[in-house]
């Protein structure tokens, strides 16, 4: 396994926060349902800016994503429109590709600014009085042992030879084609039941983040994918945590430079600044 991961520093302000959040999955399972989950992101991304200073966006934010030269899916204007708005007033909005949006290009980066990832990368965050937490972050797909077929799948999906040619079917078809994948995914088969925790010594995540924990010190491994919420101790000084989804769970994650937290967020007016249920 390869340990050296891309690098990346954060120093974060006074009174200013680290965001993460994954698995939107926007598009599924229906355009009704996709809109009111999307609304209800929007209004997470409003009650987070008054001390957001870097927001992760960690995969699968679009149940498919692909960019041809002059065309993108149809969809997801007030999540693009609010992030726009975001990235304007000057807080930094960083996005990892998933195994569902894999195939975005320099759209977003050009539009929002925004460094797109595809492989985890190591942040350290520095807080205001000069503490540095190190984070490992990505979307979490095809780590760890296990899911060979994915694996597989992978690396043809993201071979520039086969991006080549989808990029030669027209956009209408090409967007139908992914849609009806789409639709066999397990976050749109919402009936086939919620994702169990298989265990500790069966989460393939946990896994990979114990053997990284073996050679090189985390504070926090964040990843989503799993669409499960977990905070598993890594190690003593060690946390992996998954951040869940949208469709049922709205979980994010809140790090203020020395306390991570995981959070629910509960969309009423009644409640601005949401509860902690992990901390």
């Amino acid at each position: 396994m390869n340990f050296n991961f891309e690098k990346k520093s954060v120093v974060l302000g006074e009174g200013r926060r680290a965001y993460f959040s994954s698995d939107y999955h926007l598009g599924v399972p229906s355009s009704d349902a996709s809109r009111l989950r999307e609304q209800k992101i929007v209004r997470w991304l409003e009650d987070i800016r008054h001390d957001a200073q870097v927001i992760f966006l960690v995969g699968d934010i679009f149940d498919f994503w692909f960019e041809y030269r002059h065309a993108v899916p149809k969809g997801s204007i007030r999540l693009l429109g609010k992030l726009a708005e975001l990235a304007d007033s000057g807080i930094e909005i960083v996005i990892f590709t998933g195994n569902h949006d894999m195939w975005m290009s320099g759209y977003l980066t050009e539009e929002l600014g925004a460094p797109i990832f595809r492989n985890p990368v190591e942040f350290e965050i520095k807080n205001s009085v000069g503490n540095t937490t190190r984070l490992l972050v990505g979307h979490g797909d095809g780590l760890g042992p296990g899911d060979k077929v994915y694996k597989v799948l992978k690396r043809i999906f993201e071979n520039s030879f086969f991006q080549a040619i989808f990029h030669l079917v027209h956009p209408d078809v090409g967007i139908w084609i992914a849609k009806e994948w789409s639709r066999r995914s397990r976050i749109a088969n919402v009936n086939k039941g919620e994702e169990k925790f298989m265990g500790e010594d069966r989460e393939w995540l946990f896994t990979f983040c114990k053997e990284v924990e073996s050679h090189r010190h985390y504070d926090y491994y964040i990843f989503g994918h799993r669409h499960l919420v977990l905070d598993l101790a890594v190690s003593e000084n060690s946390r992996y945590i998954n951040l869940g989804e949208w469709v049922s769970q709205q979980h994010y994650a809140s790090f203020d430079g020395s306390q991570l937290e995981l959070i629910q967020f509960r969309c009423t007016p009644e409640t601005s600044h949401p509860p902690t249920v992990n901390s």
